[in-house]
């Protein structure tokens, strides 16, 4: 099932009892290096691993019916990193899309991306303007793909859009409300995460969906992402539904 860009997916439902399956899930891949380290590898034996997880995971995901999957593919700070392992990133993005995209396509994913993208070079960029364009009109799986992406600075452009139609005077300041700056970020139009998934025993957000995940659950597993696998995710779906989210409320459970 695909999201409608139209619905009103902002306001959580305070449901009482253990949870209903999650439609959007999140996941911050984290332990490439690490895993690629305990064995003598290079860090990109790592990513390229990585890279074979994540397959599985999109691929279970789309089957067991989970609506919306988003991975923190690429920060705003990764460039920061060496520059042979941008590099090659940049070279396992382009494969990726060269090798997965039409696969994905014939699965009816629609591949959405969220991120900055004005200093983008000009290859990247058609790249990932070109999986958007050839899946857009797909109606299953969404996957949300997070690159070049930092939360605060998707919050800054959507404070800066907001404040320049304030000055223009298409909208007035008290217009400005949560649901219109919710519209205004990245991930307008989707449902916030209801579960974000980190691995490797790291235990922060590392300015991923700051804003979204207000209300989301958290799974922290100790697996390096190479690792997790379709069982791995279904566990983390297990522990999900196990829990009772009570959004600010009292549980079902409170006399």
């Amino acid at each position: 099932m695909s999201v409608s860009p139209d619905r009103d997916l902002q306001a959580p439902s305070a449901e009482a009892g253990a949870s209903k399956p999650p439609r959007h899930v999140a996941l911050i891949m984290d332990g490439n290096g690490r895993w690629a380290a305990a064995r003598g590898l290079p860090r990109t034996e790592g990513h390229r691993q990585g890279l074979v997880a994540l397959r599985k995971v999109i691929r279970h995901a789309a089957k067991i019916g989970v609506d919306v999957i988003t991975i923190y593919s690429f920060s705003s700070e990764n460039w920061s990193r060496p520059e042979t392992e941008v590099s090659f990133l940049m070279g396992l993005l382009r494969r990726f899309v060269q090798r997965d995209l039409s696969e994905l396509h014939e699965a009816n994913i629609r591949i959405r991306i969220i991120g900055g993208r004005q200093d983008l070079e000009p290859g990247i960029l058609k790249l990932l303007q070109e999986a958007e364009d050839l899946t857009r009109d797909n109606s299953g799986l969404d996957l949300v793909v997070a690159f070049n992406y930092g939360s605060r600075a998707e919050i800054t452009r959507a404070a800066r859009k907001l404040a320049e139609q304030v000055a223009a005077g298409v909208i007035r300041p008290e217009d400005i409300t949560e649901s219109a700056l919710a519209a205004a970020l990245d991930t307008g139009g989707l449902p916030d995460p209801d579960l974000i998934i980190r691995t490797s025993g790291e235990m922060r957000l590392s300015n991923f969906l700051l804003w979204q995940a207000a209300y989301s659950e958290f799974y922290f597993c100790d697996l390096l992402w190479p690792d997790f696998d379709e069982a791995a995710f279904d566990a983390a779906l297990d522990c999900f539904c196990a829990r009772e989210r009570r959004y600010g409320g009292l549980s079902a459970k409170t006399y």
